[in-house]
C-alpha cells in the first residue's frame, strides 16, 4: 500500500475496492454502490469523527461511491469528480441517481420545496453544484425530485467558462476555509480546482496533484499573463 496515494486509492487494511484486485492485498473486496450527495454540500473526513480533519467537501449532485457504511452514521468511499476517498455522513447521501443536465454558474443559489422564494430553503447550492432537470415554472427550474431553483441561476452541465480567471475572481472576499470549496469558504486548491471545473478543465484536488497534472513550470524572470 505505500506504493499507493492513500487519498485516492479506497483500500483499507480491512477492505478495498473491487477494482483493485490483484493491485492491493485486502482481506475483502467490495465493488461499491454509488450515491448522490443531497444536501448543498458534504464534508468529506479523514476519519468517522465529527472533528477529524477536513480534507475536501463534495457538492450537491456529485457521486460518491460507498464501499463501507456503520452503525454511527458515517459511509467510508470515493469521490467520482476526482476520486478524493474519505469518510462522509451518511445522511448527507441518497441513491436517487440521476443524470445531471445543468449546473449552478453563480457564486450560491437555493434549493426550494416549491415555486416560491419565500419559502424557507432545503439547500444552499454552491458553484459548481449539478441538478437534473426536468422543466420550468415561471422563473425557476424543476429538478427530477420536483424541487425548483432559479433558472438563471444553472447552465446545461457542457456550457463552460472562457475566463478561469474571471471565475476565481468571483471569489473575492470569501474566507480562507481549509478543506472547503463553496461560496461560504474555500482553500487555495479548491479556489484552483472549482475555477478550472467551471472552465472545463477537470484538476485534482490538492496542490501537489494540481502541480503534477496541470500547466507547465514557467522561468523564474518569466513576463507572467493572466492565468499564470
Amino acid at each position: 500500500m505505500s506504493a499507493y496515494d492513500k487519498r485516492l486509492t479506497p483500500a483499507r487494511p480491512d477492505l478495498a475496492a473491487e477494482t483493485l484486485r490483484g493491485i492491493v492485498d485486502a482481506p475483502r473486496y467490495v465493488a461499491g454502490e454509488e450515491r448522490i450527495i443531497f444536501d448543498g454540500s458534504a464534508d468529506l473526513r479523514r476519519a468517522p469523527v465529527p472533528d477529524a480533519p477536513l480534507d475536501t467537501e463534495a457538492l450537491h449532485g456529485e457521486i460518491f461511491t460507498v464501499y463501507d457504511e456503520d452503525e454511527e452514521g458515517w459511509s467510508w468511499g470515493q469521490l467520482k469528480r476526482d476520486g478524493y476517498v474519505g469518510f462522509m455522513p451518511s445522511k448527507a447521501l441518497t441513491q436517487d441517481i440521476a443524470l445531471p443536465t445543468h449546473r449552478v454558474h453563480v457564486l450560491r443559489s437555493f434549493l426550494f420545496g416549491g415555486p416560491s422564494i419565500k419559502l424557507p430553503p432545503m439547500a444552499t447550492l454552491s458553484m459548481g453544484s449539478c441538478v437534473a432537470i426536468m422543466g420550468t415554472k415561471d422563473q425557476f427550474a424543476i429538478t427530477h425530485r420536483g424541487h425548483y431553483v432559479i433558472a438563471d441561476h444553472l447552465k446545461p452541465i457542457d456550457t463552460t467558462e472562457s475566463d478561469f480567471v474571471a471565475v476565481a475572481e468571483r471569489f473575492i472576499g470569501i474566507p480562507y476555509f481549509w478543506g472547503g470549496k463553496t461560496s461560504l469558504g474555500l482553500d487555495c486548491s479548491g479556489l484552483v480546482q472549482v475555477s478550472l471545473d467551471a472552465a472545463g478543465i477537470a484538476v485534482p484536488r490538492d496542490t501537489d496533484m494540481q502541480e503534477k497534472a496541470v500547466g507547465e513550470p514557467l522561468p523564474l524572470d518569466a513576463e507572467l499573463k493572466r492565468g499564470d
